[in-house]
């Protein structure tokens, strides 16, 4: 059962506005395990130009689920993240799916966590912490994990490896590529 927590900038989140996201975003659950509860965390935008962009990251157990679409009209932006998540939900469980009947997995649990963006100052030279996040690792291949650094949006995600139970980090190289940190004793 998805929640909604729903915030507009330089917008007012009419009723109205509240339904359509409801609805749309709703439509997503039959995805879902039966037992699952999680916030949908709706984020809408007006811009100087009237162009209207919406940031929708829904945390799961097992995936975080994160979309965002920009266009002149807001129901059409709505309409494009849901079809996005959509997607990526697909995606997800046709690759789950198909990694598992290879693998011989008869039920695999993945909690990826992101990564915090921190934000730096380039003019001051302080190392500083400005944001800590926790992750709990959960078993995955290096496969699926590029997987949800891509659905991310990240440029790196750090998981356990199934098969050696060491922690990983993958991550996007600047050609494009991606590349496998594992972690030694």
């Amino acid at each position: 059962m998805l929640t909604f927590n729903i915030r507009g900038e330089n917008i007012e989140v009419t009723q109205a506005i509240r339904d359509y996201v409801q609805k749309r975003i709703s439509k997503l659950e039959k995805y879902f395990e039966q037992s699952v509860d999680s916030t949908a965390h709706v984020n809408l935008k007006v811009y100087q130009n009237k162009d209207s962009k919406v940031e929708v990251t829904i945390p799961l157990p097992y995936l975080t689920l994160r979309a965002e679409e920009t266009s002149p009209d807001l129901y059409a932006s709505i309409d494009l993240v849901t079809d996005k998540l959509e997607r990526q939900i697909r995606k997800y469980k046709t690759k789950v799916n198909r990694k598992s009947r290879e693998k011989g997995f008869k039920n695999l649990e993945f909690t990826p966590e992101t990564a915090g963006n921190e934000d730096s100052d380039d003019n001051n030279a302080k190392l500083e912490v400005v944001r800590t996040k926790r992750v709990s690792l959960k078993p995955m291949d290096n496969e699926e994990a590029i997987l949800q650094m891509d659905m991310l949006g990240h440029d790196f995600f750090i998981y356990e490896d199934a098969e050696t139970d060491a922690v990983n980090i993958v991550y996007r190289r600047n050609d494009g590529r991606y590349g496998l940190i594992e972690a030694g004793d």
